[in-house]
């Protein structure tokens, strides 16, 4: 098989199937069609059978060389071919393709199966594990092997034959499910849209959103003006309509997505999902699925999770009450008569902050282009580690909006990066990174990844050009961390590069690049220094309310995985249960998080949204090193200590050697300006 892994056979009709003639072996998107998929994945699953065949029936005693090292390489065709699938159902779906995604998911499930469930395969690897003389390996490879290990235990390799069938089922359910919960919350999200028709309803709204809601209404063929519940969109109107009664209809509708009561309902697909992670979780042992799921992560129990949650809680709800009580106030100010309502804080705290700090979004979206943005972006890449980025217009693309560029330090090639930013139909809600080749070396080869950042900014209305909201450039410059993770990663096998390690401390690069959004050396003078000056004063502005928002998400994903039996109440009043404490804004009746929470039921966040700001904590106290060890030293120690290594050693053992020190939670504080002796 050629170093790059794609199947050395004759092309035929099938683009999937043949080397890729193209910049870098990067995907020829423009030949690619959706019926090539399924039979590319199966005769790119056949491979990757063959390769374990080949292990299991090697004479030769099992050593790292012949059994824990191949068994790495193996698949790597399927894992370019299942790249590019993933990658265009989340960025640009079609009902076709999401039927290829329904049948490709149960022959993925079975084939990861059908090696973590092969018995000579696991004696094997078992063999090496037990027997390997360690001094003889490499850190990375004692971390191969470790995981390699772990990976058979944690898959059901120890089981007897018939919790191993039940094992096989159980997974095989679940990856459909999840599939069907994402699809669900993305059909909710299409099948709406808001169309008005009279002026008056659009008093308040910034000239940005309803020129784009005209666009939106001409390209469905309707008059007057649509707000749909893709995020630029819909978060203008929750910010900025004077229509209270449009903005709770808007409101109910984006947050009762997969709770309608239609064909999208979600609530059946959460409890059989969490019953079957429940029952997989005792029969590998674990009391519940956040300790099975923990067990791989940086903070390793549930118990300091909730502890983690729990201090945080405690520090930021005083500042978050007072926050609130200052926003009932002011809203009084203005006439309002009812008690705030959720669909009322975004609109009442964005007239706050331009009162406090005479500040609006609006002010400041002409210093947003997105252009220049990127340009920044780009520029604060080249200042931290030296990287140079060059369109390349002959890298073939899905879809028109799409850029590719060639990512070069210096004459060493990097990687390629794709930028998809703006909102569409068939494209998932939010922004991520995700990668279609990981970067390994073998047989002398340093394979550079390939990398896509998807966004959701509001597409520019013909003759302007796209501008940013402030949140949307910390948004594009938290996705640009996770991509130079993967782009400066420099490590041998695919399975530990670049985003490849602990989903706690995954969100540490990323979340550390939102913080140049509020420093001069990002800016230069684009930016005036008093409109820098208020960005910095009013940073902080409601955090508090928002981390109290972001903990309420995080200990209601825990108390999902954490139930030790299965689950027969209503999603509504498990919803409601897991949050003891008085919320700080009633909830609108009608509206679910559970049933709309991708990150934890389709995004492998479960028993794990606390990352955030277990990260985030990181992040503030790694970026105290930039401000007081000087911008390029540390830099340069960052990026040989985190972003080069992936997973190649533990991520605590990586931020020690980065920082000297773990790291504390009065930095996250600090930064909020919080006092942590509230806590």
């Amino acid at each position: 098989m050629p170093a790059d892994g794609v199947l050395a056979v004759t092309k035929e009709a099938n683009p999937l199937l043949a080397p890729f003639p193209t910049p870098h072996r990067t995907p020829p998107f423009d030949e690619i069609k959706t019926e090539h998929f399924l039979p590319a994945l199966k005769q790119a699953i056949a491979e990757g059978q063959a390769e374990i065949d080949r292990i299991v029936n090697n004479p030769a005693p099992a050593n790292f060389a012949n059994t824990i090292e191949p068994l790495a390489r193996s698949g790597r065709s399927l894992s370019r071919i299942t790249g590019i699938l993933f990658w265009l159902n989340n960025t640009a779906s079609t009902p076709e393709l999401q039927a290829v995604i329904k049948d490709a998911v149960p022959l993925l499930t079975k084939y990861s199966n059908d090696i973590a469930l092969n018995e000579k395969l696991f004696a094997r690897v078992q063999r090496v594990y037990q027997n390997c003389d360690r001094r003889h390996l490499t850190a990375e490879q004692r971390t191969l092997l470790e995981q390699s290990y772990r990976q058979f235990v944690r898959s059901g390799a120890n089981l007897p034959p018939a919790q191993k069938e039940r094992y096989r089922q159980i997974s095989n359910r679940l990856a459909e499910l999840s599939v069907i919960f994402e699809q669900n919350v993305l059909a909710d999200t299409n099948n709406y849209f808001l169309h008005i028709t009279e002026q008056r309803d659009l008093q308040g709204l910034p000239a940005t959103a309803i020129s784009a809601a005209a666009e939106e209404a001409k390209a469905r063929k309707l008059t007057g003006w649509v707000f749909t519940l893709q995020e630029p969109s819909y978060t203008a109107f929750i910010k900025y309509a004077d229509n209270r009664a449009l903005r709770a209809q808007l409101y109910k509708a984006y947050n009762s997505k997969g709770c309608r009561g239609n064909e999208h309902d979600n609530r059946p697909i959460i409890k059989e999902l969490v019953n079957l992670r429940l029952e997989m979780a005792r029969l590998l042992g674990y009391g519940n699925y956040a300790q099975y799921v923990l067990e791989e992560r940086m903070a390793g129990t549930p118990t300091r999770v909730n502890d983690f949650q729990e201090k945080l809680y405690a520090a930021l709800l005083p500042a978050a009450q007072e926050e609130l009580t200052e926003l009932q106030s002011f809203a009084k100010q203005l006439g309002a008569k009812e008690k705030l309502q959720p669909y009322d804080w975004a609109y009442y705290a964005e007239k706050l902050k331009q009162k406090k700090y005479a500040l609006s979004e609006e002010e400041l979206r002409p210093y947003f282009k997105l252009e220049d943005v990127r340009q920044r972006i780009f520029a604060l890449a080249g200042k931290l580690y030296g990287l140079r980025f060059v369109q390349n217009k002959k890298i073939p693309v899905y879809h028109q909006d799409v850029t590719a560029y060639e990512v070069w330090d210096g004459n060493r090639f990097m990687g390629v990066l794709y930028l998809d930013l703006f909102a569409g139909k068939g494209k998932s809600g939010g922004a991520w990174c995700g990668s279609l080749v990981t970067q390994e070396k073998l047989r002398g080869v340093d394979i550079r990844p390939q990398v896509g950042i998807a966004c959701n900014f509001t597409r520019p209305t013909s003759g302007t050009d796209a501008l940013l909201t402030l949140g949307e450039v910390t948004t594009f410059l938290h996705e640009f961390g996770h991509a130079l993770h993967n782009l400066l990663s420099d490590v041998t096998y695919a399975q530990l590069a670049g985003t490849n390690v602990y989903w706690d401390f995954v969100e540490l690069p990323s979340q550390i690049m939102e913080n140049w959004a509020y420093e001069p050396e990002f800016w230069g003078d684009k930016l005036p220094a008093y409109l820098l000056c208020k960005i910095k004063e009013s940073r902080n502005f409601q955090q508090a309310t928002r981390k109290v928002g972001q903990l309420r998400s995080g200990i209601l994903d825990m108390a999902w995985h954490s139930i030790t039996s299965p689950l027969d109440e209503a999603v509504e009043v498990f919803e409601q249960q897991a949050n003891r404490q008085q919320p700080l804004l009633e909830p609108v009746p009608g509206t679910l998080l559970s049933t709309r929470f991708t990150h934890i039921f389709a995004g492998g966040y479960a028993a794990g949204y606390y990352s955030y700001l277990w990260a985030e904590v990181l992040a503030a106290d790694a970026f105290q090193a930039f401000q007081t060890k000087g911008m390029q030293k540390t830099a340069r120690a960052f990026r040989q200590h985190i972003l080069s290594k992936g997973g190649t050693e533990n991520p605590a053992v990586l931020y020690k050697n980065f920082r000297g020190r773990e790291a504390t939670l009065e930095a996250l504080l600090e930064k909020l300006n919080i006092s942590y002796k509230k806590y």
